[in-house]
């Protein structure tokens, strides 16, 4: 059993002091409730925002409440922009622990001691986090001496008990939430703490985070934009990930990036090139962008790190994408209104007028800055603000794309302030389109379809002919029962009556 009391109290007390509590007087529905909470002093930090306050309060609370202040931030369609913005300022700030421990975790993932996988393995990580930290090794060349470097991710010992604890304490919370406040059920507690569990879980897998890895490599295969390290499986376990060795500059050093002669512009050319490639070309994208993750190669190529988030998108939803954004700035608003109800993510009953005026209302005030300085995250941020007035189901892929397209259009305009991303996405945009429809569109899917149509075709007679008959025996079944049921109607009335005749001629 969970020893919830101490650690329930700990998180009671710290939104007390941050005085959340008290925000949460006006929604509470119980007017008894209200009234007795609000007779509680009201806590420390009244000087502050609200934003801040929460913000604040989670990094005291620990790692855990810190990723899920993280996930929060990537939810605009559920909570106010300015929380949003301020949770986004939320960095894992967690001290390391003993090398000797970390160097146990991996002789007990992998089997082996430490010494016979690595020439030599730095015990001091050069890098920590709430899940995990990084070290530094060097693997066994063929003649069993120093070979190449790579950096060896371990994750944190009896991490999952702690995380066991407060996603249990966040699904109580959230239940409660979902009761007291009257806009609990909008706001979806409970399927918010389910998708953090999920990502938590993800993270807890450090083979699926090599087999992201693996896939980004290989779709970025010769680029001259992207290098992604090189995993090495057979030092990989569930709590440990062995991959090649990056050597950069980290993206936010702007300044040391100057003097390396790195051309900034083009950077920031690169970065949106990248998202678009993996979004409409690859349909999978690195959904971890911020620039803790990002560094810059010698040669001036972007390295990506850390694959533990990735997002995946269908045709359907990359097509969905395309259309909005297109339509978006074409100023089409009836086109994304009709999009959305075709998509089926909002009532069927919606009416295209309503959503087309809703739509402008919100976007068109943005299209009055010159098309440089509109940002794609802001305008996939106000369409999910809109969409929530008409019940939309926003998915979670594009809640995360939206999340990495705000942190691309961030880096991209630190690096260059004039980088105009329309002009950039546009042509990725207009050839997807073009290859989705028309004779190259169709020519391409009959060739993928070609396979299973030569298998269907040979048999189809015989099916359509099943389908006849089986359609001729359901109307038989169909008639057949109701005629029995005719038939027992029938019996039942000249029961009745006959019981009626009996009656007369007994009372005669």
């Amino acid at each position: 059993m969970l020893k919830w009391p101490k650690r329930f109290w700990v998180i009671v007390r710290t939104l007390y002091v941050y005085g959340l509590l008290a925000l949460l007087l006006p929604h509470i529905r119980p007017r008894w409730l209200q009234k007795l909470c609000a007779r509680l002093p009201q806590g420390r930090h009244a000087d502050k925002a609200p934003a801040v306050r929460l913000r604040l309060a989670l990094e005291e609370l620990g790692p855990i409440f810190v990723k899920f202040g993280q996930v929060l931030s990537t939810r605009p369609d559920l909570i106010a922009p300015d929380y949003a913005r301020e949770l986004a300022q939320l960095q894992d700030n967690v001290p390391p622990f003993d090398g000797a421990v970390a160097m146990a975790q991996i002789e007990a993932g992998l089997g082996k001691p430490v010494a016979a996988l690595y020439a030599r393995f730095n015990p001091q990580p050069v890098a920590s986090a709430s899940i995990a930290q990084v070290h530094e090794a060097h693997l066994f060349d063929d003649n069993g001496g120093v070979g190449e470097k790579v950096a060896v991710k371990v994750l944190r010992p009896q991490i999952l008990p702690v995380i066991e604890q407060d996603l249990a304490l966040m699904q109580f919370g959230a239940v409660w939430i979902e009761r007291l406040l009257a806009d609990g059920k909008r706001l979806k507690p409970r399927e918010v703490v389910a998708e953090f569990d999920k990502y938590l879980h993800d993270e807890l897998d450090l083979m699926k985070e090599a087999a992201n890895a693996s896939q980004l490599r290989r779709q970025f295969a010769g680029s001259t934009m992207l290098l992604v390290p090189q995993v090495y499986y057979d030092y990989c376990a569930r709590n440990v990930l062995t991959i090649e060795w990056m050597d950069g500059t980290p993206i936010a050093d702007i300044a040391v990036l100057k003097a390396q002669g790195i051309d900034l512009k083009q950077l920031a050319r690169f970065g949106v090139e990248i998202f678009f490639t993996q979004v409409f070309d690859n349909g999978f994208f690195h959904a971890d962008m911020h620039p803790g993750n990002i560094m810059v190669a010698a040669d001036g190529r972007y390295i990506a790190l850390d694959f533990g988030i990735v997002g995946s998108l269908t045709d359907y939803d990359k097509r969905y994408l395309a259309i909005n954004f297109l339509a978006f700035f074409n100023r089409d608003y009836h086109r994304v209104a009709t999009a959305h109800i075709e998509s089926g993510w909002v009532p069927p009953d919606t009416r295209a007028e309503e959503l087309e005026a809703a739509v402008r209302a919100v976007c068109e005030p943005i299209f009055n800055k010159p098309l440089s300085q509109i940002s794609f995250g802001l305008v996939l941020m106000r369409l999910f603000e809109t969409s929530r007035r008409f019940n939309v189901e926003i998915q979670p892929q594009l809640v995360l794309l939206q999340k990495t397209l705000l942190n691309i259009e961030g880096l991209g305009r630190q690096l260059d302030p004039d980088l105009d991303l329309w002009a950039t996405a546009k042509p990725f945009l207009v050839r997807w389109m073009n290859e989705q429809m028309g004779v190259k569109a169709l020519w391409r899917n009959l060739k993928t379809e070609a396979p299973d149509w030569a298998q269907m075709l040979p048999s189809l007679p015989r099916k359509i002919n099943m389908l006849v008959d089986e359609r001729r025996q359901q109307e038989m079944r169909d008639a057949y029962i109701h005629l029995v049921k005719t038939q027992q109607r029938q019996n039942l009335w000249l029961a009745l009556i006959a019981l009626a005749l009996v009656g007369i001629f007994l009372l005669k």
